[in-house]
């Protein structure tokens, strides 16, 4: 039977109505890829119309203006444009996943990303119904995915951007001085949370909040001159430089990456300092015999992302293997989930397909619990602290640096493959998608960001008596 969108598909010849022979008829068949980017297209829309109840969103395509929400004073008011009708069918299959490969691709543009996660989250509750209406049709037509959008050269660049091994002249070019990856502390020194928006960035101020980070964590780990610590996750040495040059400690670095550890052995050196660090290639699994009960601290700065739920256990044993028995402390931070949103089971999404794959948000309940069952009860929690308000101001001055800085001279000397100036724009995309999309998760409490300090049974608090 043709409906509608069939039979206005048909077309003729030219011969008049009167007579038609057999030979003369043609017909054109409608494009699938055309059906199944207009039913995207219209479902989208369809589930838009319903979920924003909180800001504006005015969408643009090539048919036309739409507009979903209430648009008030100081509302959260978002501009899309649609560039490319592929953009339909990557939210229809992939939702929140789907429409950060259309933005790496410039498939679709904003006016502020910020302003797309703030309303995505602020109207979460109505966009699963885009995932649950999906899922009752991509049981049954998920192979079309693949048929128009899979082996396709947007298809390739996104697969090549999911690989590349980054590098640390990239890192380099948005990390404060310290080159500390993870989250910086402000203070009203800079302004607080939101000096920034305030009054403006100034220069170093992220190095001042990353310093004062550094040190945070090292007095709560109790350490003093002559202490021994170990690390898992060297990053480039910004934690153990700091140890050993202000705390007069020695360090023991792990780390998996061979440009890391070659990077931080460099700046160690520059130091002066390579007599009182060691940085091990090693997985954190594989310590040695020698390192059992040698330690007076233990350090982890955002690491435990990349371990995994089944491993929390053991991670735990493992610190409670190489820590002295007594007078010893162990301190640990991780972007985390909220208890309510936390599972051992995480699907893929833009951060574990494009930053970090295979990478899990733990919960400060699941890492408490691996603590005290991997120590068999040798750790007593000391502090808890929710860092997460940090977290956003960290991500806009990664952000601005990396505007600045990250030219595509510089970047392919890593990557040859970014000479091409559609293949650099996806590149220089993904990370600005990277710092809008955590940060918003930050500010919405969606993640978080714990940092736990334990200590041994009966070690004595600060004199209090």
């Amino acid at each position: 039977m043709l409906n509608a969108a069939t039979s206005s598909a048909l077309t003729f010849s030219s011969t008049p109505n009167f007579y038609r022979s057999p030979s003369s008829l043609s017909i054109v068949l409608p494009n699938p890829k055309t059906i199944i980017s207009s039913y995207a297209r219209s479902s989208v829309l369809a589930v838009m119309e319903k979920a924003i109840i909180r800001g504006h969103l005015t969408v643009a395509d090539s048919e036309g203006v739409h507009h979903f929400g209430t648009r008030s004073k100081g509302c959260n008011d978002v501009y899309l444009k649609v560039v490319n009708n592929d953009f339909w069918m990557r939210v229809l299959f992939s939702q929140d996943l789907g429409f950060s490969e259309a933005y790496m691709m410039g498939d679709v543009e904003v006016d502020s990303l910020k302003g797309v996660m703030d309303l995505w989250l602020d109207n979460e509750s109505g966009m699963d119904n885009l995932t649950s209406a999906v899922s009752r049709v991509t049981s049954a037509i998920s192979g079309l995915s693949n048929a128009f959008l899979g082996q396709t050269r947007s298809k390739a660049r996104l697969n090549a951007i999911a690989s590349y091994d980054q590098s640390n002249e990239l890192f380099k070019a948005f990390l404060s001085q310290e080159m500390m990856y993870s989250c910086a502390l402000w203070t009203e020194a800079e302004g607080g949370v939101r000096g920034d928006l305030i009054s403006g960035p100034t220069p170093g101020d992220l190095e001042a909040a990353q310093l004062r980070k550094i040190r945070y964590v090292l007095t709560a780990a109790k350490v003093k001159p002559g202490d021994r610590i170990l690390e898992f996750g060297s990053g480039w040495g910004g934690m153990a430089i700091e140890a050993a040059r202000t705390f007069g400690c020695e360090v023991d670095t792990l780390t998996l990456s061979k440009e890391q550890k070659a990077l931080a052995e460099e700046r160690i050196k520059a130091a002066g300092l390579q007599d009182v660090i060691r940085v091990h290639l090693l997985d954190y699994r594989e310590i040695p015999p020698s390192f059992e009960k040698a330690f007076d601290a233990f350090v982890s700065i955002e690491m435990l992302e990349h371990v995994g739920s089944k491993h929390y256990h053991d991670y735990f044993r493992l610190v409670d293997f190489a820590l002295k028995s007594s007078n010893a402390t162990a301190v640990v931070s991780a972007s985390t989930f909220p208890e309510s949103r936390y599972s051992g089971y995480q699907p893929e999404d833009f951060m574990r397909k494009y930053m970090w794959p295979n990478s899990c948000l733990p919960s400060a309940t699941a890492l408490i619990t691996a603590a005290n069952t991997g120590s068999e009860g040798r750790f007593t929690l000391e502090g808890v602290e929710n860092h997460a308000a940090h977290y956003p101001r960290t991500l806009r001055e990664w952000g601005r640096r990396l505007d600045a800085n990250v030219r595509q001279d510089l970047i392919v000397k890593d990557y040859p493959s970014l000479k091409d100036k559609a293949e650099f724009d996806a590149f220089r995309r993904k990370w600005q998608y990277l710092f809008a999309y955590a940060g918003a998760g930050f500010a919405k409490g969606y993640i978080t960001c714990h940092m736990l300090t334990f200590t041994r049974p009966n070690d004595c608090p600060a004199t209090c008596d």
